[in-house]
This record gives structure tokens, sequence and C-alpha cells, in this order.
């Protein structure tokens, strides 16, 4: 292991020892009990809590805000639509509009597949690994909404 991961454990391990320490000392009346108590829970605290922050800096990192559809969000700001396209799909919006009232409410399309599918970019969504942006591609049929879904790049 690299000298870093010894010096975290011992930054981690200094706010540990002296809250066992204050913890443990009217309980245990025996000062070698107490150091060797205090030891081994310094050595079990600081590795979980070492993970547990790890964990929180990779949930902060995918983290987005779930927004409720608005044109005009939608239309400015292109490279964050991914914050709307979960409140069109699930509030089933667009189903059963034309073709006409969709390209009012969502602009035109970028991608456009075929007359019977549409995509729209919505951007790099947080995550891990995201090298390509996400897309909402909406399904015609009889020039009316008939799906509604988004594909991870």
């Amino acid at each position: 292991m690299s000298i870093e991961v010894y010096v975290i454990w011992a930054v981690l391990n200094i706010p540990f020892y002296f809250i066992f320490k204050n913890v443990f000392r009217k309980r245990i009346g025996d000062k070698r009990k107490r150091s060797l108590l205090i030891w081994a829970c310094m050595l079990a605290a600081a590795p979980v809590f070492y993970v547990l922050l790890v964990i929180g800096f990779f949930a902060a990192m995918a983290y987005y805000p779930d927004r409720d559809f608005d044109r005009e969000g939608w239309n400015t700001n292109k490279d964050t639509r991914y914050e709307y396209s979960e409140s069109l799909i699930e509030s089933r919006m667009l189903i059963g509009k034309t073709k006409t009232e969709v390209r009012r409410l969502l602009g035109a399309d970028e991608g456009r597949d075929n007359d019977s599918s549409w995509c729209y970019e919505l951007g790099f969504k947080p995550g891990f690994g995201n090298i390509d942006p996400d897309y909402m591609c909406i399904k015609f049929l009889n020039d009316k909404v008939v799906s509604v879904e988004q594909h991870e790049g």
C-alpha cells in the first residue's frame, strides 16, 4: 500500500481517539483495558468511516435534481435536459399528442431517426463512465405519440 493510505488512516484516527477516550473514560476504570478498547475501536472505526466517506463522495457525484417539466428550461438548458426527462416520461404528458404539438412543446428534434421516431439529446447525466449523452426517443403511430423512452448513451 502507498503512504497515502497510512496518512489518511492516521488523520481519520485522530478525532476517533479523542471520541473513544471520552466515551470510555468513566465506563472502564482499568487504564490498560481502556487503552486496548480505544485502539480496537479506532482500528475498526477508521476503515468503516473511510468507506462511508468514499460511498458518499460517489453518491454526491452521481446526484442530479429531477425537475418538473418546464418548456423554457428544456429549450434553454439543452445540456441538462435529463433533469426534465423523468417528469415528461412519468407524467405521460406526451402520450397522444401530435407531432405538431410535440414540436411546439419540445422544439425541433435534433436526431430524427425517421418519421415514426424522434430523439432528443438530453445531455451528459452525472455518473461514472458516462462518455455519451442520454437520449429521449418519442415513437409515433398514425402521427400521435405512443411511447416515450429514455436511452442511456
